[in-house]
């Protein structure tokens, strides 16, 4: 029984790495059916419906996204992951796409050695340098010494039908097999009880890092946000839209006091923390997305503590 499940599992890479060596625009296809009893690796790589087409223009990923960590999951069932602080990307197996469908100019180059299978990762540079990187995807001319420092961070097949760990499989097989120094694969951990998580993620704030993402072993790509996938950080953060500029006082007089935001669900509030002198002297502009960190809210239902952390990832 074991043997034949690893046959299974061995098939099925072999077929979806058939993909990467088919003429582009008549992908191979083997049929594996009557040897596994299940779909080829190849058809889950390539039938996911609910992805773009990486063919014929650029379509917004409907991307997987995370909810909010809650102690009462089974850990055991899933996977544990750094949360980079980079931009979201998604490779269509020709081009890097924004996570709301924008098109990222980068150097032919980087992508050079890039498989043609959909990808899902980070755009990173390193801890704390969000901002840097930010600002390298954003430019229409890409920055070429810029783009050098940039790593593709993967972690995950998002056109593939298997479940996560069978995917972690086929991505490792997959990137084993790319030359590019600039694609990484995501190293995924498991962690035996809530303990050891928060012992892990006290250790990754204290180096710098965001905080963890779990991905449920067991659970299919699809596209929104699902409790297959969760984020854990030392605190919440959400995105609001900058309303107003408010002027600063005694030393930031003539500078930025606070910003006057509302966020989703029409709540306008301030945000006075959190900037550096420069931001202060160069705010984020009016109608901007800005996101910032809070510990719970207040009586009357606003942010507590309130505090600046970067503006949005690009869309």
């Amino acid at each position: 029984m074991a043997q034949a499940r690893r046959m299974s599992s061995a098939v099925s890479l072999i077929a979806f790495l058939v993909v990467l060596d088919s003429a582009e625009g008549s992908p191979a296809t083997l049929d594996l059916d009557s040897i596994s009893g299940e779909p080829s690796g190849a058809e889950a790589a390539i039938s996911n419906p609910s992805l773009p087409n990486p063919v014929h223009g650029i379509l917004k990923p409907e991307l997987q996204l995370a909810e909010v960590y809650s102690e009462d999951i089974d850990l055991g069932r899933y996977w544990v992951s750094e949360k980079y602080d980079g931009v979201r990307a998604y490779w269509d197996g020709a081009r890097l796409v924004s996570r709301g469908g924008h098109e990222i100019h980068a150097p032919e180059w980087f992508v050079a050695g890039f498989p043609r299978v959909p990808l899902d990762g980070e755009l990173w540079l390193r801890r704390g340098a969000f901002a840097r990187v930010s600002g390298t995807v954003r430019q229409l001319e890409p920055d070429e010494d810029a783009w050098r420092q940039v790593r593709f961070m993967v972690f995950d097949l998002p056109a593939s039908n298997l479940s996560f760990g069978r995917r972690l499989e086929s991505l490792h097989t997959l990137l084993d097999r790319m030359e590019s120094p600039y694609l990484v694969e995501v190293e995924q951990v498991r962690l035996p009880d809530r303990d050891a998580l928060m012992a892990h993620l006290t250790a990754l704030v204290a180096a710098g890092g965001e905080g963890l993402m779990l991905h449920r072993d067991d659970a299919v790509y699809r596209s929104g946000r699902s409790p297959d996938l969760l984020k854990l950080k030392p605190y919440l953060d959400a995105e609001a839209s900058v309303v107003g500029h408010l002027p600063g006082r005694g030393k930031y007089e003539g500078m930025l006091g606070s910003l006057l935001v509302e966020d989703g669900r029409g709540r306008r509030f301030r945000i006075g923390t959190g900037f550096s002198d420069a931001e202060r002297a160069d705010p984020p502009p009016l109608g901007s997305c800005v996101t910032f960190r809070y510990r719970g809210e207040t009586s009357r239902g606003l942010p507590r503590f309130a505090s600046y952390l970067r503006p949005c990832d690009p869309e």
